[in-house]
């Protein structure tokens, strides 16, 4: 019997944090993981991690915001395995102010990388999927889409839109064995929430029931599960991960 094809991965804003767990927990589970970002450097160290680790992944550095470049990213990621399995769109950035403060290019740029380039990704990566007959859609959300946040205003609205988008992605592709599937974190434990006041991060430790922020790898294990063969009847769902900050 012919050995069954690795399945590929393409996660975007894998060269730290969040994204780079996410990219060796899928390799672990034995897929070939595409790595997007922009910074060459922490995108090689990522995938020298996973060699280490005894799983495989290739480099694509790629700029998100440039959306003709993400395209012709997903289409090379084809043209170069003949297929496309797995899609996780983390790539994110903040540009906070409070709303009357915030000018046109802070919100611009955001939705830019945020939603824009979701949709590019996601329409660009149907076409493999469809081909193979299977496929599996993640995208990163955030709380701050669920309960908002001030002075992200323009990043709540990115993340409530992302999950809108997928779930009309999940009924449309329902019928092709293709999921679609949001990840929503919490405060999480990354280089962007170090940076925080202290202040800030004592009052997200009151407001999260666990006591705590979340580590990087209990995201990437949301991903992963969604990512898998067994999750096949889960879609269109947003996977909240945020210690219980969000609870009814």
């Amino acid at each position: 019997m012919a050995d069954t094809p690795i399945r590929v991965a393409v996660v975007t804003g894998a060269s730290r944090g969040i994204g780079a767990e996410i990219a060796k927990a899928l390799a672990e589970q034995g897929r070939h993981v595409v790595l997007m970002a922009r910074n060459v450097e922490a995108l090689d160290a990522v995938r020298d991690q996973i060699h280490a680790s005894g799983g495989v992944a290739t480099t694509m550095p790629c700029d998100v915001s440039d959306h003709q470049a993400m395209a012709a990213a997903i289409e090379s990621v084809y043209a170069d395995h003949k297929r496309l399995d797995i899609l996780v769109n983390n790539a994110g950035i903040t540009r906070d102010n409070l709303l009357v403060r915030m000018s046109d290019e802070e919100f611009d740029e955001v939705i830019a990388v945020n939603l824009r380039s979701v949709f590019i990704s996601c329409r660009a990566a149907l076409k493999p999927m469809m081909r193979g007959k299977w496929g599996r859609i993640i995208n990163i959300s955030s709380v701050s889409a669920v309960v908002g946040n001030p002075g992200q205003a323009n990043y709540a609205a990115s993340k409530a839109a992302v999950t809108g988008l997928t779930k009309s992605l999940a009924k449309e592709m329902a019928g092709k064995n293709i999921t679609a599937n949001v990840v929503a974190p919490g405060f999480i434990e990354t280089d962007m929430t170090t940076a925080l006041p202290q202040r800030v991060k004592d009052a997200a430790i009151q407001a999260t029931p666990l006591r705590r922020f979340g580590q990087a790898m209990e995201i990437a294990a949301a991903v992963a599960y969604l990512a898998s063969d067994t999750a096949g009847f889960t879609t269109g769902q947003v996977l909240v991960v945020d210690g219980g900050m969000t609870m009814a």
